[in-house]
């Protein structure tokens, strides 16, 4: 089984994917990984701006599923339940789609409490304030390019979705009524 995680920023993707990794024994392939290390052989910096170029050219380059068809060859290799993480364009769960047992889920949560969680986290991509927040998510979640986010979109084509406003048990709750509806 895959399944993709997409979501809204600071929602809880990667809460969710530490709890199935954790705890169920899922391996974890990632799009930001994937863009992390590209942009490091590039000698490039590693930002929210930097890691949307990429993912935007590499797209264009080689197809709007490209970044997810590397990362499901990798699951595919390792063998076992796989979660890639950030799906963010109709593209990549339609090719995902296509390959078999393949679930999407979408996590969202209010905007000023995946703020928060966005600043305490404090990675390279994460330091900057409420405005800037708002206007990287803004940018991500409509596009009628195929090789760009779009993130509305992806969150209507899952198969599942969370709210992540409460408690982290609150959301592994969830997450497990999912795995038992799977029955995973």
């Amino acid at each position: 089984m895959i399944i993709g995680i997409t979501g809204t920023l600071g929602a809880g993707k990667g809460t969710i994917v530490d709890y199935l990794v954790g705890r169920k024994g899922f391996k974890h392939f990632s799009v930001r990984g994937f863009l992390v290390r590209s942009l490091n052989e590039r000698g490039m910096p590693v930002n929210r701006d930097t890691m949307t170029s990429l993912a935007n050219e590499l797209r264009a380059l080689h197809g709007p599923s490209y970044i997810v068809d590397e990362l499901f060859r990798e699951a595919a290799k390792s063998g076992g339940n796989a979660i890639i993480e950030s799906i963010r364009t109709p593209g990549e769960i339609a090719s995902l789609r296509d390959k078999g047992r393949f679930v999407l889920l979408a996590v969202d949560a209010d905007p000023e409490l995946r703020y928060k969680r966005v600043f305490q986290r404090g990675s390279e991509t994460d330091n900057i304030d409420y405005q800037t927040f708002l206007s990287n998510e803004q940018r991500e979640m409509h596009s009628l390019d195929p090789n760009h986010q779009n993130l509305m979109e992806c969150i209507r084509q899952a198969d599942y979705r969370l709210t992540n406003n409460g408690s982290t048990e609150d959301l592994f709750e969830q997450t497990d009524h999912i795995l038992k509806d799977l029955k995973l």
